[in-house]
């Protein structure tokens, strides 16, 4: 089963609005999510599945393999030409004071999986700031 990581940088912290997507096209698993807040503002976030994907992500991005044979084909978006929408709960839920650098761990023992064709999202709960966020998955 091969392994891949990837670390990218939100661009927008609009209340109730998708800052990160994670796609995956052929199922995959998320191990781990590092989310650090890279500017001075106070931000709370959910992690979870959008009632509807983002559809023509407008800066898609492969997650390169780590180790394991074949291409991922697990990707990140950060912009939509159609956003995904709000999930109807969230797995995970923080809150960030306005301090530059705070961030979470979050780990998923069994792995958090997300089928084929479907998303896990950071949905905006608060105007939030830019985020630096990184996966871990397999696929």
């Amino acid at each position: 089963m091969p392994r891949g990581s990837l670390g990218v940088r939100t661009i927008t912290g609009t209340t109730g609005a998708a800052a990160y997507e994670l796609i995956a096209p052929a199922g995959c698993i998320l191990r781990e999510m590092l989310v650090t807040l890279a500017a001075a503002t106070a931000t709370t976030l959910g992690l979870g599945r959008p009632a509807a994907i983002g559809v023509t992500p407008t800066s898609p991005v492969l997650i390169p393999f780590e180790y394991g044979s074949g291409n991922l084909q697990t990707k990140t978006a950060v912009a939509w030409g159609t956003p995904p929408t709000i999930p109807a709960s969230f797995y995970r839920r923080i809150g960030f004071p306005a301090t530059i650098g705070s961030s979470i761990n979050w780990t998923f023992e069994r792995g958090l999986y997300i089928p084929a064709g479907g998303s896990i999202i950071l949905w905006n709960l608060a105007s939030n700031g830019v985020l630096d966020v990184s996966v871990e998955v397999d696929e």
